[in-house]
């Protein structure tokens, strides 16, 4: 048995896997819905830095509760990663989202998920708005390098009592002069311990209207008075380092804010739905694998002289669980096509981040089960997707959160 559950372990850690859109697809690359041979070719580069820069590496990162951002960045910018859709007078490649959508499918391929959020942190969540809104002032001072792996930046938006309510943040950045005064704190940071700066959502005016009163502002994180209280111990996403940060008095000028003033938390919005999506992405290609290799696994496990995948009630459940992930790919690429029409996103976006945390969950458990006693080890490839996956639900805007956005376009909330 200890022999069969290495041999099965060893596809998590770098192998080659088949580049169609799922495991399972007879689509050859050229026929895929919202992929043609660009793509690929873009995902082919993508995925030789993985097999040689990441995967080899993951377990020790894991260990040591952090990868190194800096370097691994610099990799990844030198094949364009961080500036997949962004303009080419910054370095980006001035490609359409869909790109970035293929990218991140790409990046599920690393063995852990840690990575992967800490990449897409820099390419896709904290980096939308100033591509977007921000001076060119701001562009060649932050957004440039962090197109070329130069920087690491990290999104400051979550605190301790303002998580996925966006509008209860207390943070402030008061304005003295042409500077801005920042205080407060920011919590579960994701690249926060290794940051070079950070993309900061602060109460900027004293406004009653929680909505018009945020500005997103650039903050170095050298600055006298930016402390990295502590890196958090986590369940899950281990070789990601995760920070709680704290501001005391911290002058930054005031041509950091990005775009207008006071549209912080509209921007920030925006830049959700693009998380979301690339959320979903993001774990497409490790449902896969786990699935992969319980089939794998089941084949050659036997109980009580036959092996458990010939049991209906196994072979049945992951014929479903594959069916869940394809709806879920289709439920994405619907999405990712009308954002490149250019229209409203959000309800598939949320519908899409919304079944991709339930699905990650469930399939994670139900494949861990038929593991059995392996699938309770820390070696075993699907304890760790367990662990890392059960953020997909609270991360981004949780469930609740995602269901209150979906009934708000189906007109079922209840009135204020």
């Amino acid at each position: 048995m200890a022999a069969l559950s290495a041999r099965l372990v060893r596809p998590l850690l770098g192998c080659t896997r088949p580049s169609t859109v799922g495991s399972f697809s007879t689509a050859a690359p050229e026929d895929d819905v919202i992929y043609n041979a660009k793509h690929w070719e873009f995902r082919d580069a993508v995925r030789k830095v993985i097999d040689k820069e990441i995967n080899p590496f993951v377990n020790q990162w894991e260990q040591e509760k952090q990868f190194p951002a800096h370097q691994v960045f610099k990799k990844l910018g030198d094949v364009g990663v961080f500036g997949v859709n962004k303009s080419t007078e910054y370095g980006g490649l001035g490609l359409d989202f869909s790109y970035s959508v293929a990218v991140a499918e790409e990046m599920g391929r690393i063995d852990c998920g840690g990575i992967p959020m800490a990449i897409a942190v820099q390419s896709d969540m904290a980096t939308p708005a100033l591509s977007t809104f921000g001076s060119d002032y701001l562009k060649r001072t932050f957004l440039e390098p962090t197109i070329a792996g130069d920087m690491v930046v990290c999104l400051g938006v979550s605190e301790p009592q303002a998580g996925s309510d966006v509008a209860g943040i207390q943070t402030t950045a008061k304005r003295e002069g042409d500077d801005l005064i920042i205080n407060g704190g920011k919590m579960w940071i994701t690249n926060g311990a290794q940051a070079d700066y950070m993309c900061l959502l602060a109460n900027t005016s004293t406004n009653a209207k929680p909505h018009v009163n945020k500005s997103l502002i650039c903050v170095p994180m050298k600055e006298p008075g930016v402390h990295v209280s502590r890196k958090i111990e986590k369940l899950g996403m281990h070789s990601s380092d995760t920070a709680q940060i704290f501001f005391e008095n911290v002058r930054v000028p005031a041509k950091n804010i990005i775009g207008d003033e006071g549209m912080g938390f509209t921007y920030q919005m925006i830049q959700f739905q693009d998380e979301r999506m690339i959320g979903t992405a993001l774990a497409l290609d490790p449902l896969d694998r786990m699935i992969r290799l319980t089939i794998e696994y089941t084949k050659e496990r036997k109980v009580f002289g036959r092996p458990v995948l010939d049991n209906q009630v196994v072979h049945y459940r992951l014929a479903e669980l594959q069916t869940e992930v394809e709806a879920v790919r289709a439920l994405l690429y619907r999405a990712v096509f009308q954002k490149l029409q250019g229209r409203d996103v959000t309800l598939l976006a949320s519908m899409a981040k919304l079944k991709v945390g339930r699905l990650a969950r469930e399939a994670t458990d139900a494949c861990l089960q038929y593991w059995g006693g392996m699938g309770f080890t820390w070696e075993c490839p699907v304890t760790r997707f367990h662990r890392d996956f059960r953020l997909l639900s609270i991360g981004a805007g949780a469930d609740e959160v995602m269901l209150s956005i979906i009934c708000k376009y189906m007109r079922t909330l209840p009135k204020q």
